[in-house]
């Protein structure tokens, strides 16, 4: 049995032999410091050459965050090392005041290597954690790129695809219209085959280019035909498009028909054809001619090769209404004296009514002139005669004022008019305190 002594509390406690021997095999001496010291420097190394086999299979895009976990196992060395000084700094007071406590000490050191160890091995596992973390991050990165260049060779292969397939529908354009348009602009195209059978079909028609852009705008050709008489058959404004001329982006024919109906309003036209190469794989054009009216009036979308026809249809429609317009020309013709007469009494009826406003108005104006001259006037009169009243007033009064008046009731200014009077040149002097004269009324000289 062995006593044991409590060195903060001083209580004795007894233990057997076999308790005793189980704390003899807890302590630990200075094999037990040196072989922890060991295998510290040894978990050390271990540690240090496992962070250097990290740093060298990183790549260059983690070094940042390895030095960021080398500061902290820096720090927990730091800590390590503080938390031995202090295990050290314990156990020498604790040998220098009781072996037992020691004993307690070595114990809980021990429980603080193992702590020590838990945290190091912890330590490493995080930096391989997030070694592997990296590592997986640059493999996605380098997947993500290879996908992103795999998207974009297949976007610009699909755009050269696409590019390819234009021209080849192009050409197939070229290959089924007319053999004589290769080479030539739509325009000239046109030109061309108008020329062609003008003297024959159009021998007094008018078919130029509009070069008038006053407007802001302008067509491509304006056809005007008209019969022997001089009277117009029929109009039309031409425009031509070729998909070939455009060469930023592909245009509609409808992007067109705004413009289209503008020119022809402005330049006095009854129709608008638009000649069109646009829009090969729509059906509805490739019909050859296409009425639109639906959208502007009278406006009509044909192919290079219904161009001829077309005008040829419209001119002969029109000539059927021709007998007619030459009718109506005769009817104006015979009613244009009547017509003038009619405009000639308007325009009288219009001048007389406007001078007779005028003279109205002016008529009126002087009335009302007169009638505010004539107010102004009388309220001349009516202050002229209250100033009138007013002196006729202030003149009887000014008679009916007398020194009797003035001075009854204040002696005060009858002494004094009573002294002015006896000291006028021919009258007697009253001595002072005599008595006024009968009348009792004090008189000014010069004055009765």
């Amino acid at each position: 049995m062995h006593d044991i002594i409590c060195p903060h509390c001083g209580t004795a406690f007894t233990i057997d032999e076999a308790g005793y021997a189980d704390i003899q095999k807890q302590v630990r001496d200075k094999e037990f410091d040196r072989q922890l010291h060991e295998r510290l420097e040894v978990a050390e190394r271990e540690k240090k050459s496992a962070l250097e086999l990290a740093r060298s299979q990183m790549a260059s895009d983690a070094q940042a965050a390895a030095a960021a976990k080398d500061a902290q196992i820096q720090a927990l060395k730091a800590q390590l090392q503080g938390e031995d000084m202090t295990r050290q700094l314990a156990v020498a007071q604790a040998r220098s005041e009781l072996e037992r406590e020691r004993d307690a000490l070595k114990a809980q050191l021990a429980s603080a290597q193992m702590q020590q160890k838990l945290a190091v091995t912890e330590a490493v596992g995080r930096v391989e954690k997030e070694r592997d973390t990296l590592q997986a991050d640059l493999q996605r990165a380098a997947l993500e790129k290879a996908l992103a260049e795999k998207s974009l060779r297949d976007k610009y292969e699909t755009q050269l695809k696409d590019r390819d397939d234009a021209i080849e529908r192009l050409r197939d354009m070229k290959a089924r219209l007319s053999t004589k348009m290769v080479g030539e602009t739509l325009e000239q195209h046109c030109e061309t085959e108008f020329n062609r059978i003008r003297a024959t079909a159009f021998p007094r028609a008018y078919f130029e280019k509009d070069n008038d852009a006053r407007s802001g705008s302008k067509g491509d050709f304006i056809f005007r035909d008209s019969d022997e008489a001089g009277t117009e058959i029929v109009s039309i404004m031409f425009e031509m498009k070729n998909e070939a001329d455009q060469t930023a982006t592909r245009k509609r024919n409808e992007d067109f028909f705004k413009e289209l109906d503008k020119d022809r309003t402005e330049k006095g036209c009854e129709y608008a054809i638009l000649v069109s190469l646009l829009e090969p794989e729509n059906e509805l054009y490739n019909g050859g001619i296409v009425d639109v009216s639906y959208r502007y009036p009278k406006m009509y979308v044909v192919r290079p090769q219904f161009f001829i026809p077309m005008i040829t249809l419209l001119r002969n429609a029109a000539m059927g209404a021709l007998q007619y317009k030459n009718e109506l020309a005769l009817v104006k013709a015979q009613h244009i004296d009547i017509t003038h007469f009619e405009s000639q009494l308007d325009g009288f009826k219009t001048a007389f009514a406007k001078n007779y406003e005028l003279a109205s108005r002016r008529f009126a104006t002087a009335i009302e002139e007169i009638d505010k001259s004539i107010d102004h006037l009388q309220k001349t009169k009516d202050a002229l005669l209250g100033a009138d009243r007013n002196l006729r007033l202030a003149n009887d009064k000014a008679q009916d004022v007398t020194l009797k008046k003035l001075t009854r009731g204040n002696p005060t200014m009858a002494a004094k008019f009573a002294e002015l009077r006896s000291s006028a040149p021919g009258r007697p002097r009253r001595e002072p305190g005599a008595p006024p004269d009968a009348g009792g009324t004090p008189e000014l000289p010069g004055m009765d």
